[in-house]
């Protein structure tokens, strides 16, 4: 198990040309409850299964388990999850020595686009850059859980 500190932003221009890599998610839900989610993904060819559990006061830091499974337990186990899955592509983008996770949601939440960014300590200062718009970090709104049971479309 490892402590995950990250910061989301909502994203207000272009990055696209900048991205190096490109991978289709889909991602569902069999606990959505704040204290602990349990995450069914399908990335690519590949599926996961994670656990995670409360997120501090600042909702940067909590603690993540992950395992790769069979892509086809994923798909299975997709269709127990919560109402809506969470669809997206995710662009990986290089900037100011880290790699921000940019995802483009489809589906139920479609018109979302907000950036993740891994840091190694909630304190840690980062360069932002241009096309970050306003951190969306300790707004439960925007946890991926919270968007498989109301989604943006609904909000």
């Amino acid at each position: 198990m490892a402590l995950e500190i990250e910061r989301k932003f909502l994203v207000c221009g272009e990055f696209i040309d900048q991205a190096t890599e490109t991978t289709e998610i889909v991602q569902g839900y069999l606990s959505s409850l704040p204290d602990r989610t349990v995450r069914v993904r399908v990335r690519g060819e590949k599926g996961y299964i994670t656990v995670k559990g409360l997120a501090d006061g600042s909702g940067i830091a909590r603690y993540e388990w992950e395992k790769e499974i069979p892509v086809e337990d994923a798909r299975e186990l997709l269709k127990l999850c919560e109402p809506w899955p969470v669809e997206k592509t995710r662009y990986l983008v290089p900037y100011g020595g880290h790699i921000i996770e940019v995802d483009v949601f489809h589906g139920a939440n479609i018109g979302l686009v907000m950036a993740e960014i891994e840091l190694r300590s909630a304190d840690e200062v980062f360069e932002k850059p241009p096309w970050l718009g306003e951190e969306v970090s300790g707004d439960p709104r925007y946890y991926n859980s919270a968007l498989s049971v109301k989604p943006y479309s609904r909000w």
